[in-house]
């Protein structure tokens, strides 16, 4: 029933758009949409590495004054409502906010411009990327790291050579959640970052000003590039983790 639950309407949408799926991969604005898609979401799970693969390590391995409270937060993007998020960042980012106006000062705005984009993106999937990376980092045996510390390895050589790859195919697993959350994400998007439109945008446009039909072709192409895109990720994800083990 799950199954079902989950193929019936993705296999809907295809099919009733089927005819129209050629006409939207030669719609300019259409394939446009799609490329920012991608490459803003590429730039927000690159920025969540960064800065929350650190945060998953520190969360797994050591023990901190509020401690719970940190690890609590960390889930708060996903139970408020996205356009609520984009309204946050949007009072803080703003040109006419405080933040936002010393930061244009240096040439740097978020409102309507791609920066706006991944930091909305950034957001709403940052804990998919800590949870997951959280996860692996906690499964790794610490008597392994012991032994690489007292084989006269740093904490950094043991994060870089023990742990990492230890734990790289669920952190793997989270880039690939953070990317394909990114990628579909509308409210905090529209609210901070209008332009330049991603799909999730046009798509809304579309189905505003040309109703379903058109919408549906658009609906269609970004099935069946999902579906093509999960596909790769998990080859690819399968593979990088049959080499590291």
């Amino acid at each position: 029933m799950m199954i079902l639950f989950i193929i019936v309407p993705i296999f809907g949408a295809v099919t009733n758009s089927a005819g129209n799926i050629p006409s939207a991969l030669t719609d300019t604005v259409a394939t446009n949409a799609i490329m920012t898609s991608f490459f803003c979401a590429l730039l927000a799970t690159l920025l969540i590495f960064v800065i929350g693969i650190p945060l998953a390590y520190i969360l797994s391995k050591h023990e901190f004054p509020g401690k719970k409270i940190v690890d609590s937060l960390i889930d708060l993007p996903i139970l408020v409502p996205h356009n609520a998020a984009g309204l946050a960042l949007l009072v803080i980012l703003g040109r006419t906010y405080p933040v936002g106006s010393f930061l244009s000062g240096f040439g740097i705005s978020f409102q309507d411009t791609i920066f706006g984009v991944v930091v909305a993106m950034a957001f709403v999937s940052s804990p998919f990327m800590i949870r997951s990376a959280q996860e692996a980092f906690s499964a790794v045996n610490p008597a392994m790291e012991r032994s690489a510390r007292s084989l006269g390895a740093t904490n950094f050589g043991v994060f870089f050579h023990v742990t990492l790859p230890l734990g790289l195919k669920g952190i793997l697993t989270g880039c690939l959640l953070t990317w394909a959350r990114s990628v579909s994400e509308f409210g905090a998007v529209v609210v901070l970052a209008e332009i330049p439109m991603t799909a999730p945008v046009y798509l809304s446009n579309v189905l505003t000003t040309g109703g379903l039909n058109a919408a549906l072709a658009v609906t269609g192409l970004l099935v069946i590039i999902a579906v093509v895109v999960l596909m790769i990720f998990r080859i690819a994800t399968s593979k990088s983790a049959k080499l590291v083990f």
